[in-house]
């Protein structure tokens, strides 16, 4: 159990479904999150951020202003089941934790996942928390599931059923404009999933923010895992959610997801996005439009989808 000097207590007489800071250890200083957590019986899941720099409302400086994981807790909250949502370490409220946010690994990201679940667990007495990883989190959480304890299932929202290198040759042969940079990132990415280093200054000055030295300790050890292999492997109860109107992460990957590990879950949202949006057209522009769209909500379904699955379990 975690003392009291380790996270944030909700104070009595906190109305239901309000936000609230809550904090978990870090390596060098406190993981911070905001819990909504409608009443003391309530399921919990913590929400696990996705790719870069994604704030614990689920935005980014890199112009994501969707907050799809604010509007997935409150939705949450609204169906009596609570959420812990995240800042990765060295990041946002949690910058303190390390002083380099890119000296990272998935292994330290699951280690950060499992220090959650316990505070979640001293805080709110649950026995078991539910993960829901959304885009590179549910790689993290795919990942956690195989050393974490207290779990009481997966939700993978919008994440990749391949290893992470052969989704980034895919979104960069996607763009004309990188045909002349192909090869050398080809190369790089298989160097990177075999675990070798790469030399960054023998790249092409464009792929220098994608294969920069202080990145490349985290994509080897993204890049060789295969989402689908720890799927197959996990007995959790497991919810794959996709939506068919994503641009980053194809259907196919759900697919994939849900014929390594046939007693999964699999809804396919036919008119969502990457940030659980409404997309009602195959038009890439409109579809982009709604990562800045702060006043849209969630597309039908997103919610229902999770809750039921949480309450069914």
């Amino acid at each position: 159990m975690l003392g009291a000097a380790m996270m944030t207590i909700l104070a009595a007489g906190t109305p239901a479904n309000a936000n609230s800071d809550i904090e978990a250890p870090g390596p060098n200083g406190p993981l911070r999150g905001t819990a909504i957590l409608p009443n003391e019986a309530t399921p919990v899941v913590l929400i696990i951020p996705g790719s870069g720099p994604t704030d614990r409302d689920g935005n980014s400086p890199l112009g994501v202003r969707a907050a799809p994981y604010r509007l997935l807790a409150e939705g949450l909250a609204g169906q009596g089941i609570g959420s812990v949502r995240i800042d990765k370490r060295g990041m946002f409220g949690s910058q303190a934790a390390v002083p380099d946010a890119n000296a990272v690994t998935i292994g330290d990201y699951v280690r950060d996942t499992a220090a959650w679940v316990e505070a979640i667990r001293a805080q709110t007495g649950t026995e078991c928390v539910w993960l829901l990883g959304h885009s590179e989190g549910g790689l993290v959480a795919l990942a956690a599931a195989a050393s974490v304890d207290h779990l009481c299932g997966l939700i993978l929202v919008a994440t990749a059923g391949r290893p992470l290198g052969e989704v980034l040759k895919e979104q960069l042969r996607a763009n004309p404009a990188n045909a002349p940079v192909l090869d050398a990132a080809y190369w790089a990415i298989d160097e990177l999933s075999a675990g070798r280093h790469v030399e960054a200054a023998s790249l092409p000055p464009e792929l220098a923010p994608l294969f920069g030295p202080a990145l490349q300790g985290f994509l080897i050890s993204a890049f060789t895992l295969d989402p689908a292999e720890l799927a197959g492997k996990s007995r959790l109860p497991m919810l794959i959610l996709q939506g068919q109107r994503d641009l980053q992460v194809p259907v196919g990957d759900a697919e994939r997801l849900k014929q390594a590990a046939p007693e999964a879950t699999l809804i396919v949202l036919p008119d969502a996005n990457h940030v659980l949006k409404q997309v009602n057209s195959d038009e890439r522009e409109a579809n982009v439009a709604t990562y800045s769209a702060t006043d849209l909500p969630l597309a039908p379904g997103v919610v229902d989808a999770i809750a039921g699955f949480v309450k069914s379990h």
